[in-house]
């Protein structure tokens, strides 16, 4: 139960058989229904699909019926800042010809630091990655607190992320982005102190959060509850191996069931030298637990 995040999906490799949306809706063509519910399902392509180019990304998601996938930044898809207009244009194209959606862009940006300059240059990188995002035709791009400030006072860590959080919303929403808050680090993926972080990002409507699937989520009054909290602010869900009991998997997709969401729920899915059974089992397991056949 208190695994963090990296060691678990180390781990659990070996358990393995061999989100903006009405931006996103407008800034690409709207995914195909879900067989047998509303509940969009995709990947992160940390890890399983790290080493894959687009056209492999999209042939394979294609084959085993994904609906969309985030693209973690410094995998081999490369779409980065640094992509020129003619590459951002080519990859708007391939995914709108595909029937596999950009959930969004998963990037590290964060904004703890109590280095003003190093704060600075993650709200500017932030910007470029919405920029990004706009060009290539996704409406999110997931940022993340990865941490509390050491030396600092708690509350002004989280004060800090929090008004480090609204800037950057307001510029995504000038560009029609949303950001989705990644529910991350050991201190910050307590759901009290994300709750305040939005509160001090004024709940920036552009200001979403990525539901991380963490164990903390079972703490501070259980999933219910801190689900209940945070739930008209859930933009995107990431979502480990469903075949492990640690986390209430089923229960979370009711969740997401009953407040109709209409994000995507993105599976990180740890390498697999059959990767495209592994995923085929797994899109089996998520329609299961949604009561689909």
């Amino acid at each position: 139960m208190t695994q963090n995040r990296r060691s678990f999906l180390t781990h659990s490799a070996a358990l393995w058989p061999a989100a903006g949306l009405a931006a996103e809706a407008a800034a690409q063509p709207a995914a195909a229904p879900a067989a047998g519910g509303s509940l969009r399902l995709g990947i992160v392509t940390y890890n399983i699909a790290k080493d894959w180019d687009l056209d492999t990304i999209i042939k394979n998601l294609t084959a085993v019926k994904m609906d969309g996938v985030e693209l973690r930044t410094t995998h081999a898809h490369g779409v980065e800042p640094s992509l020129s207009a003619e590459k951002r244009a080519e990859v708007r194209r391939k995914f709108a010809d595909s029937p596999v959606r950009i959930a969004g862009l998963g990037t590290t940006c964060e904004y703890h630091s109590s280095d003003p300059e190093a704060l600075k240059k993650q709200i500017e990188l932030t910007k470029e990655w919405i920029l990004l995002a706009k060009d290539i035709g996704t409406g999110s791009v997931k940022v993340r607190p990865n941490g509390l400030a050491r030396n600092v006072p708690e509350e002004k860590s989280l004060e800090q992320i929090g008004k480090s959080l609204k800037e950057c919303g307001a510029f995504a929403a000038g560009h029609g982005i949303r950001l989705q808050l990644e529910i991350h680090g050991s201190e910050t993926s307590r759901i009290p102190r994300i709750k305040k972080i939005l509160d001090y990002a004024e709940m920036h409507p552009a200001v979403w959060l990525c539901w991380n699937s963490n164990q903390n989520d079972l703490l501070d009054g259980g999933l219910e509850s801190n689900f209940q909290l945070l739930k008209g602010r859930i933009g995107q869900v990431h979502m480990r191996d469903l075949f492990l009991e640690e986390y209430p998997w089923k229960r979370l997709v009711q969740l997401l069931q009953e407040i109709r969401f209409p994000g995507f729920c993105l599976l990180e899915v740890p390498e697999s030298a059959d990767p495209q059974r592994v995923l085929s089992y797994a899109r089996a397991l998520f329609r299961a637990y949604q009561g689909a056949a």
